[in-house]
């Protein structure tokens, strides 16, 4: 996919706030010519034009006589630059006024103003990079945590297409090999060509299936895990809270019921995102207000990716517990026996017979057990860490749907097998799961979704 000659755009790349440096973009086919009418250097008989690929040049930039920054003008020629067209980029200092100064001129003499992502459309249609690399870009920028950040620069460094591209390839080779048998049965046999394509067809299913996994890790890693924190009415709740916060977010009082309604904060983990919820302590109450808030932590419970159940290990176990206990039965669940500074009353191990859950014994109060906690929920959700030098997790799902498609095409192949249907139609899915494929990396998308992708972007990037 190439995008032709093209008009020549401009966009300030850097955030519209005062700062040390601010860069304004401009790439295109007159993009160094029309820098160099602006761009003045300190050495005699210096010309733009003529400067080599990829240099800095240090000068000022001119709006006709006024000088309006000291900057330093770098040149990337096409295809070597981000777009793949000549792209100028003028460094200047980071004052708002200046940037827009500076923008503002390099528009009056020929650019227009960017699009929010056309730069990096740019790069996509002029074959720089695939779609999933591009809009792994714009993850990169949006990155909550290590996770998110570490899955997305895989992706722009080309993981899912690697993936994508070796699976399309094997698809296209059966369905070559298919019509070539078609059109020439004299010279190409399709006998027992049904048992070699099961052979080849299963691992490229299981494939599909183990990378469509990953995309539940993937949108965790991506928003963060929705922790809701359950337990009886002074159970530690709102003190746990205000540990793994590093402030007190919570009101902590010794008096039963004082956190009446849910209180939601986003922490990081080992560089995984957690997004907690603090709920009212559950328990019977004839109290209207604190009933709803018990109503609004059980709904809490149900949309929990995490539940951490924290038990008052000063107190015996009773019927609220009880409650708790089933209510978190076949979840992801953590169990913190709390209070364990105090003489406890609970036992780890009683606590896990009943629970079936992972139990850490911990003091809110004295800040003893977290670092036990914070390993627990890195080992639950990513078992322990990811390389993602070699892994690949699914963090779009626009690529989730795809793939599911891909993988429904050919499970569907795989059927036709079983039903000896005839070899043509074998073909059918095997041509959509290639074209399923085809859409995660932009080889079969049509313009709409491709200029529904960019919108989303940042300007200037």
């Amino acid at each position: 996919m190439k995008a032709g000659n093209s008009d020549t755009i401009a966009a300030i790349a850097t955030g519209m706030t005062s700062s040390g440096i601010g860069i304004v973009r401009v790439s295109g086919d007159e993009a160094i010519a029309i820098v160099s009418q602006i761009f003045e250097s300190k050495k005699q008989g210096f010309q733009l034009s003529e400067v080599k690929s990829h240099t800095v040049h240090y000068g000022v930039i001119r709006d006709g006589e006024e000088v309006l920054d000291e900057v330093l003008v770098i040149v990337m020629r096409g295809p070597h630059s981000y777009t793949a067209e000549d792209t100028v980029e003028i460094d200047c200092h980071g004052g708002v006024l200046v940037m827009k100064k500076i923008l503002e001129t390099v528009i009056r003499y020929g650019a227009r103003p960017a699009e929010p992502g056309e730069f990096t459309k740019r790069a996509f249609l002029n074959g720089r990079i695939d779609l999933s690399q591009a809009e792994a870009v714009m993850d990169v920028i949006n990155s909550q945590n290590e996770y998110a950040m570490k899955s997305s620069v895989s992706q722009l460094k080309g993981s899912v297409s690697r993936k994508v591209r070796r699976l399309r390839e094997d698809i296209l080779y059966q369905i070559a090999f298919i019509e070539s048998a078609l059109d020439d049965p004299e010279h190409i046999s399709l006998e027992g060509y049904e048992e070699e394509l099961l052979k080849k067809l299963n691992p490229m299913i299981g494939e599909l299936e183990i990378i469509i996994q990953s995309a539940d890790n993937g949108k965790l890693a991506a928003e963060g895990i929705r922790t809701v924190i359950l337990g009886k009415p002074n159970a530690g709740k709102s003190s746990l809270m205000n540990v793994l916060v590093g402030e007190e977010r919570a009101i902590v009082t010794d008096i039963a019921g004082t956190t009446r309604d849910t209180l939601e904060e986003r922490i990081q983990v080992h560089g995984i995102s957690l997004n907690i919820i603090d709920t009212a302590g559950i328990r019977e109450t004839e109290d209207v207000v604190e009933q709803i808030g018990v109503d609004r932590a059980r709904q809490a419970a149900d949309q929990a990716d995490l539940i951490i159940y924290v038990v008052d290990g000063s107190c015996p176990l009773d019927e609220n517990d009880e409650a708790i206990m089933e209510l978190i039965q076949g979840r992801k669940a953590v169990v913190l026996l709390n209070k364990t500074d105090l003489e406890t009353q609970v036992s780890e191990a009683e606590l896990a017979h009943k629970t079936g859950q992972t139990v850490i014994g911990i003091s809110a109060k004295e800040e003893l057990g977290i670092d036990r906690l914070e390993r627990q929920i890195q080992e639950m959700f990513y078992q322990g860490s990811i390389d993602f030098n070699n892994q690949v997790m699914i963090t779009n799902v626009r690529h989730k749907t795809a793939l599911e498609e891909a993988l429904n095409s050919l499970k569907m192949v795989r059927q036709s097998i079983a039903d000896q249907m005839p070899e043509d139609f074998l073909t059918i899915d095997l041509m959509d799961a290639y074209e399923r494929l085809g859409t995660i990396i932009g080889e079969a998308v049509e313009d709409d979704l491709v200029n529904e992708i960019f919108r989303k972007f940042c300007t200037g990037k």
